[in-house]
């Protein structure tokens, strides 16, 4: 038999050929396949992974970023609990890239250090008393109004809806992002004898926290505030030094107040809320994703944490019931009391909380209601006010506002108009002409509504024209100055003003800036708007006729950056005055930069710059600088009026200001007044609510006497200027920052 060759034999023939090639190729494969697995456990794991070919049980997970998010209030608190969750929430829907920190009983610093270090990125997130805000942002005491809300519901709906909305956004002004609101409980009061009334709380002393609104509440009841460190407080109690508090539950029975106090009522006449807020700093540095996450995180929250907070307040009751003190809760009609009576103190804080806030609450709890019924069966009849309440006009919307609210209570307390009571609703249009559009139009559909008054700004009056006769609406103008506010192409005319005007201003300002260049030079500085147009064509005539050179005329805009080269300028070439028809942002601007001249020049303004709080924001400039403007009236004169002095005493009782306080933007408050007392003797002339009817009764009015003037008559159908040849005035801030006479 034949021997077959060895396995590795060379073949000779050509069957054994392809055998011993076969073999070789499998013993090559294997080698090849050996090598594969050698590289694969030695050298892959220093190898980058393909993006396509992931290893996730290889793969690293990245490294979460840290957020630290600080509070006041003590561990296992509600509010404590609910930042856990809030926690939990960012690290699972951000997949790991999130985690935060919470650091609860001041670890991180008190309140005020806590906010500073967000402020400045160096925390990233923090929980707010928005009382400790209220110092840079006023507009926070909008929860402590007391008495102010009916109850829990509407408190909740206002601050996750628009003027919530409206207060976190004024947290940008001091480098935070606004979350959303959180709690540490409605307050209620504790005394030593039962409190069910407003009399009851007569020269009773109670401790306060720091704060010019709490304080003014107590006093309006008659009761003293003491102002005492909260953790002093239990001392104080216990002392005798003062009878009552008012706080949260949860304070109350962490604080031990219940065991030094007799009575507890449960009013709910105040919030003590937290605002959460993010690092400004920090948030800007997160991807688009992870500020979402952060943001529903905070607000979904948000009701588990307030029902959390009133579900430890029921056994907190129960905690101070078993130690035996009374437990009262006010009924509805007793509430109704105490917000009757501490009513005013809304508007006393109006400024410093916000009319533009006010304004949106009123107009939300008008928007809820039913048309709602006086007695007799009558519903309300309505006067809108279009104006600016949160930009640099805000002031000036302000006093507006004010004069309409004086007037309108008066005409109640007589009556009402034709057996039905008066009201006011308002809208802020923050300088914007299409926002004032769009709130005429909202006017319009109010059935009830009598007429609207305006605000400080021509610009937007003047786009809003061919809506206010489209809708047939008497449109009331008790500030802007604009010659095209009256004089205009529409008929009939719907538009009626108590206010003086460009054709008069500039030129009183002209003469009175001659008088004192004394043949020298002078320069207007217009702002580039409808209103800078409306005095560029009263002075260019005046201009001409005067020796050349002697008076020139120039634009300036918003933030315009050459402001200070151009004063300068005005300096170098021998400028002896300069008159400014500007907004109050501009004004400030030039005012600053003459401040900062070797030898200022005087300036003479027209009375725009009093729409804003213009001497508290300018103090120091105007220490330097020589600024006076028009005035239509000056209330340190009124004994030579009386209707005026009677006016301006009660408007200082109404509004809390002492007699030597500054009242803002006085004319606009002035003009405002009379002219809604025209308005409501127009609709009692005509005997009608019919707003064509009221239109025509306002060009028929009989002879009135107002605060400002006597009006023989207000208007006529050719004229719908009602101040047309009153005197005018120049007036500057005294030290106190009253507007008093300059000549």
């Amino acid at each position: 038999m034949e021997k077959r060759p060895p396995l590795l034999a060379v073949a000779t023939s050509e069957s054994g050929f392809y055998v011993s090639v076969h073999l070789v190729a499998i013993l090559g494969v294997l080698v090849l396949l050996a090598a594969s697995v050698l590289w694969w456990l030695v050298f892959k794991p220093l190898a980058p992974e393909s993006p396509a070919m992931p290893t996730p049980a290889n793969k690293m997970a990245p490294e979460a970023r840290i957020l630290r998010l600080g509070l006041n209030i003590a561990a296992g608190s509600a509010l404590h609990e609910a930042a856990v969750r809030f926690s939990d929430l960012v690290g699972e829907r951000s997949g790991g890239k999130l985690k935060v920190t919470v650091h609860p009983d001041q670890q991180l610093g008190n309140d005020d250090q806590m906010l500073e270090m967000t402020r400045d990125g160096r925390l990233d997130l923090v929980l707010t008393p928005t009382a400790k805000l209220s110092s840079a942002i006023p507009a926070m005491q909008y929860a402590d109004l007391p008495f102010y809300f009916s109850g829990r519901e509407e408190l909740y709906a206002m601050l996750d809806g628009e003027p919530g909305q409206m207060l976190l956004s004024k947290m940008s002004s001091i480098d935070l992002v606004g979350l959303t609101f959180w709690e540490n409980g409605f307050k209620q009061f504790t005394s030593n004898t039962p409190i069910h009334s407003p009399q009851d709380f007569a020269k009773l002393r109670i401790r306060t926290m720091k704060s010019r609104l709490i304080a003014d509440q107590f006093e309006t009841l008659g009761a003293q505030a003491i102002p005492i460190d909260f953790h002093a407080t239990y001392q104080a109690l216990a002392d005798g030094a003062v009878d009552g508090q008012e706080n949260p539950l949860v304070a109350i029975v962490g604080m031990r107040f219940h065991e030094v106090q007799k009575h507890l009522t449960l009013s709910n006449h105040a919030y003590l809320g937290y605002a959460f807020s993010v690092s400004k700093r920090v948030f800007e540095t997160l991807s688009p994703d992870m500020r979402d996450v952060i943001q529903r995180a905070a607000r979904e929250l948000t009701v588990w944490e307030r029902e959390e907070t009133a579900r430890r307040e029921a056994k907190f009751i129960e905690t101070i019931h078993a130690a035996g003190v009374e437990v009262y809760t006010l009924s509805p009609e007793e509430r109704r009391r105490f917000s009757t009576a501490l009513a005013p103190i809304a508007d006393k804080f109006g400024f410093e909380v916000g009319y533009d806030l006010l304004a949106k609450t009123e107009q939300l709890r008008y928007a809820k209601q039913e048309p709602a019924s006086a007695p007799g069966g009558r519903t309300p009849l309505l006067i809108g006010l279009d104006a600016d309440l949160s930009s640099h006009g805000a002031q000036g919307g302000g006093a507006i506002y004010r004069g309409v609210q004086l007037a309108v209570e008066e005409i109640n307390r007589k009556g009402g108009l034709l057996g039905a009571p008066l009201r006011m609703i308002a809208r802020d249009h923050g300088a914007n002409p299409e926002i004032g559009r769009q709130n005429l139009e909202h006017f319009a559909a109010m059935s009830s509504l009598l007429a609207v008054v305006g605000g400080v700004h021509t610009p937007v009056i003047i786009e809003e024209l061919e809506d206010i006769h489209r809708l047939r609406i008497p449109y009331l103008i008790p500030w802007a100055a604009g010659d095209g506010l009256t004089a205009h192409e529409y008929r009939p005319s719907y538009t009626f003003r108590v206010s003086s005007t460009d054709s008069e201003i500039a030129p009183f300002l002209l003469e009175r800036a001659l008088k004192l260049i004394g043949g020298g030079h002078a320069a207007f500085l217009l702002e580039r708007s409808a209103w800078g147009r409306s005095n560029e064509a009263v002075l260019t005539p005046l201009i001409e006729n005067l020796p050349a050179g002697s008076v020139e005329m120039d634009w300036v805009t918003a933030g315009d950056p050459g402001i200070e080269a151009r004063i300068d300028a005005l300096a170098r070439h021998g400028t002896r005055t300069l008159i400014m028809v500007t907004n109050p942002a501009v004004s400030g601007a030039i005012v600053q930069a003459m401040a900062r001249q070797d030898k200022p020049l005087p300036i003479l303004a027209h009375w725009g710059l009093t729409a804003s709080d213009f001497w508290k924001q300018e103090q120091a400039a105007l220490q330097r600088v020589d600024l006076r403007f028009v005035q239509t009236v000056l209330i340190d004169e009124a004994q030579n009026r009386p209707q005026l002095k009677k006016f301006i005493a009660r408007y200082r009782e109404r509004y809390g200001l002492g007699p030597d306080d500054p009242v803002p933007s006085p004319i606009g408050t002035l003009q405002a007044y009379d002219l809604t007392h025209l308005l409501a003797r127009a609709v009692m002339q005509a005997k009608s609510t019919n707003r064509e009817a009221v239109r025509a009764a306002l060009e028929t009015l009989r002879p009135y006497s107002g605060v400002i003037r006597d009006y023989n008559p207000p208007f006529t159908k050719e004229r719908h200027d009602a101040l047309n040849g009153l005197a005018l005035h120049l007036a500057r801030f005294d030290a106190h920052g009253r507007i008093v006479r300059a000549e």
